[in-house]
């Protein structure tokens, strides 16, 4: 019985797959290859045996990093962001808020990516993902980022791109004001930070979108990927 469920699963989610390759459609080109591309080359440097990933969405990227050797542990925040709920069919994620986390263990790694600029009060969620670091661990951080100006809602800003109107959730552009209060409060030290435009406006959703992404000095960039140690 056992093996019959698992072959009418395995035909039933190959059928899936093969409808969405079916009507799979260019759409934009987006900021993640700089995103994963930076992440990859800090577990190169690192070498983690074990990572969190926060905010993993429907990405592969645990599975991936997993696939590296580290011990992987992902997690979402899966009923309040997720309105219409969440399944990852390449990791098993847990459902945990990361403002208010009950995780307890400790990892060498925390990645987060493109994920706490929806954040509605970020400090909470940065001072947990620390919390959770061992001493001397690291936190890989990317989203979008503006040295001199913190902006609430790039969404919401006049002339931003349209089809960001009617998300439900908001999209930070944080500045280095907010990055020195998260190393203060955490005990934290800038390892290493690289810096994109991804658009052509001043900050995050503003302009025409930027494909490739071109690398940008921290006074010009529009999106940031930073590694972090915790001392």
């Amino acid at each position: 019985m056992k093996t019959l469920i698992h072959a009418l699963g395995r035909k039933y989610q190959s059928t899936i797959l093969q409808r969405e390759y079916a009507a799979k459609k260019f759409v934009r080109f987006n900021e993640r290859p700089v995103e994963l591309a930076f992440v990859f080359r800090c577990i190169a440097r690192c070498a983690p045996k074990s990572i969190l990933d926060v905010g993993t969405g429907e990405t592969a990227l645990p599975a991936l990093m997993a696939y590296c050797g580290p011990v992987v542990t992902a997690i979402d925040n899966v009923r309040d962001y997720w309105t219409a709920g969440m399944t990852n069919r390449h990791w098993y994620v847990i459902d945990d808020d990361i403002s208010r986390t009950k995780l307890n263990a400790q990892f060498d790694m925390v990645t987060c990516i493109s994920v706490l600029e929806h954040v509605v009060d970020p400090l909470p969620a940065v001072r947990n993902m620390v919390r959770l670091l061992k001493p001397g661990g690291y936190w890989v951080l990317a989203g979008p980022y503006t040295d001199a100006e913190h902006v609430d809602d790039t969404y919401k800003v006049p002339g931003a791109d349209p089809t960001s109107a009617n998300m439900p959730y908001i999209c930070r552009s944080y500045s280095r004001q907010d990055l020195d209060l998260w190393l203060r409060e955490t005990n934290c030290e800038l390892v290493e930070d690289e810096y994109w435009r991804t658009w052509s406006g001043r900050h995050w959703a503003l302009g025409e979108r930027i494909a490739p992404p071109q690398p940008a000095t921290k006074e010009s960039g529009t999106h940031s990927c930073l590694l972090i140690r915790k001392i």
